[in-house]
């Protein structure tokens, strides 16, 4: 080569950037069942993504003295041993924007229903602080379930963390079902978050929403039983990023968490096999900061901060009724009280199967519509002198008048709050139903009869007193001309159909 190649070549150096970057690298040193453990990797952060040669993304959660556990959160065919690992120096987040209602999601939010990308929105973090105290205010506004059961006894605040629990089909989905359909035209944007079900379960869950136009204002976050359990430790952090996208518009959010017993498994899973230390169950020792971290999440804003909401709905599975378990019980002390449903309850007939006794709604009463906590204030007292009652009447055949009536009168309580699950009722329906039910004006009703009884007389409700039903519709109080119309209206359906009141009292 002459000189004047040489000086050549020397000038082209000249105009590279020759500046050294400090990156920290780590080597594979195992990899199975969705975990991966590598060497070397500096500085890296719990909860930080991290990518290998292979374009695989990981999550780095065990932080350890000569290598860090990661979870893969697909791809881990690619892997093999002696990849290199990158950080990113990026918490994991998902893109959320407008386009992502009425959409099926996988954890990660790429689309999962067939259909085209979600637009490039916003880029929403999985793991958040939750608003502080100043930010948020006292629960005042009703969420209304469209279930007699619950609006009247159970009552659900926006910005409330209600817990449905129990065993397995006692219809513990069937309730948040009702929930989001009951949303039509309230203003409220649903996400469901379903975690290890099966697909065709799920797939029948779409299908219903659709079916009722529910699809328009509800997000699904999937990650069923055959996704990787990293998928499904994700899932309700993901749901809980959708939501608080909405919250930052001031918007109303219901979230549901199908369920939260799957999604610990899924966390002890991982936990076991990243050879963290076990305790109680088999569960690993921060399994209680696993929910609480998201479900301290959901929250009523003040006005200063949108005056938004997120009601999160978590469902738990139990065993044998046994709510004093070791997930139930964690889950129990983190919302603001539970709905309980009960299997001997569901294979009687009640459905909703809800055990009054032990379910307690701890912030709703604050947010109930005037004219629910007006006409049900006496509801859950009754119900709870009847089941006493009825349980000691089994052993005893000698009853006086009184104790009679209130046995009588106790069963069509009961029976009104017998509902479809597929068959939600506004408000106007249920004040009417249970101002009749607790006034003791079904009291010369057969019980066999009650179900023909409810249909006729919400009809002729809604003909010959249209003003009435309008102002139930708004929940406001209701004061004397009201009440005497509702006592009016009871009399003339009484004349107008005599083939029900066939009982003498």
């Amino acid at each position: 080569m002459s000189k004047s190649d040489i000086f050549a070549n020397l000038g082209s150096i000249k105009d590279k950037d020759l500046s050294v970057e400090r990156i920290s690298v780590g080597k594979v040193i195992s990899y199975a069942d969705g975990i991966v453990f590598t060497d070397e990797l500096q500085d890296v952060q719990a909860g930080e993504l991290v990518t290998f040669d292979s374009g695989v993304f990981g999550l780095a959660l065990n932080l350890e003295k000569n290598r860090v556990g990661i979870i893969v959160l697909s791809g881990l065919a690619k892997i093999k041993t002696g990849d290199f690992v990158y950080r990113t120096g990026k918490i994991l987040s998902i893109n959320v924007s407008d386009e992502i209602v009425g959409r099926v999601i996988d954890p990660l939010g790429q689309a999962e229903d067939g259909k085209s990308a979600i637009a490039v929105g916003k880029e929403m973090f999985l793991e958040k602080i939750a608003p502080g105290v100043i930010d948020r205010e006292g629960v005042n506004q009703p969420l209304q379930t469209g279930v007699k059961a619950v609006d009247a006894l159970i009552p659900i605040g926006r910005g409330q963390r209600e817990l449905i629990i129990g065993d397995r089909n006692t219809g513990k989905s069937s309730i948040a079902l009702a929930s989001i359909l009951n949303q039509k035209g309230q203003d409220v944007i649903c996400i469901y978050v379903a975690i290890g079900q099966k697909k065709s379960t799920l797939a029948q869950f779409i299908q219903t929403l659709e079916d009722k136009g529910a699809m328009s204002y509800t997000t699904v976050v999937s990650a069923s039983a055959s996704e990787p359990a990293s998928l499904q430790f994700l899932a309700p952090y993901s749901g809980q990023a959708v939501a608080e996208y909405f919250l930052e518009q001031g918007k109303d959010v219901l979230i549901v968490f199908d369920d939260l017993s799957k999604h610990a498994q899924a966390y002890r899973e991982i936990s076991l096999l990243l050879k963290r230390p076990s305790g109680r169950e088999a569960y690993p020792g921060d399994v209680f900061y696993l929910h609480s971290r998201l479900l301290e999440r959901a929250c009523k804003l003040n006005k200063e901060n949108g005056g938004g909401s997120i009601t999160a709905l978590p469902i738990i599975e139990t065993q044998a009724n046994d709510v004093s378990a070791y997930i139930p019980t964690n889950v129990i002390s983190i919302t603001d009280g539970q709905i309980y449903l009960e299997t001997d309850l569901f294979n009687s007939g009640m459905r909703p199967a809800i055990n009054i006794g032990l379910s307690v709604s701890r912030v709703g009463s604050a947010a109930q519509l005037k004219a629910m906590k007006q006409v049900s204030g006496s509801l859950k007292l009754d119900l709870a002198q009847f089941r006493e009652l009825a349980a000691f009447a089994q052993f005893s055949s000698d009853l006086d008048s009184a104790t009679k009536k209130l046995l009588e009168r106790g069963k069509r309580v009961s029976e009104i709050l017998k509902q479809p699950w597929d068959l939600q009722m506004s408000v106007a329906d249920q004040v009417l139903m249970i101002f009749a039910a607790v006034n003791g004006y079904l009291d010369e009703v057969e019980v066999t009869d009650l179900a023909d009884w409810e249909i006729d007389y919400l009809n002729f409700a809604k003909s010959s007193n249209p003003k009435l039903v309008a102002y139930l519709l708004t929940g406001a109080k209701i004061e004397g001309t009201q009440e005497e119309a509702l006592e009016k209206l009871i009399k003339d359906f009484k004349k107008a159909h005599p083939r029900f009141y066939k009982k003498e009292v």
